[in-house]
């Protein structure tokens, strides 16, 4: 019972934190510090954002397959929801763990794309995984609309 609440209710906190970190705290750094210090915050931010992500990804894939039926010759594979949660992670990894570990070296104007390119792909990323995490957060949500629903 309460691994099932839970799996309800994580995916619908992480999409609000994903989209705290976007709409609240990365750009209010940029308003209030110089652009140096500034960067260092978001960075900092992003850093402790993808780890909560990968997390709260591990968590929701072990509340899942705990919940699955066992089924002799049941679904085979990842389910709709297995799959968004993994596209999270592939998001995460690309977009912190690989584009983000290029930046410095795009900033001292060294490497294949400049810092802009790798700041747009990682904005990307971070859109994406956003948007798949909101639509996990929709799909997970709608067995509580037959709770809602007043009896006839």
């Amino acid at each position: 019972m309460i691994a099932a609440r839970c799996r309800r209710l994580l995916p619908g906190l992480w999409a609000g934190l994903l989209l705290c970190v976007a709409l609240i705290a990365a750009p209010a750094p940029f308003a209030t510090l110089s652009p140096a210090d500034a960067g260092r915050v978001v960075a900092r931010i992003f850093a402790q954002e993808a780890w909560i992500s990968l997390g709260m990804a591990a968590l929701l894939l072990v509340l899942g397959r705990a919940h699955k039926p066992q089924a002799s010759g049941g679904q085979r594979g990842p389910t709709v929801d297995e799959q968004l949660i993994l596209g999270s992670v592939l998001c995460t990894a690309l977009g912190y763990f690989a584009v983000q570990a290029l930046l410095p070296a795009a900033r001292a104007g060294q490497g294949a794309l400049n810092f802009g390119q790798l700041h747009l792909l990682s904005v990307a990323l971070f859109a994406l995984k956003a948007s798949v995490v909101l639509v996990l957060a929709w799909r997970v949500g709608a067995p509580f609309q037959a709770l809602n629903r007043p009896s006839s």
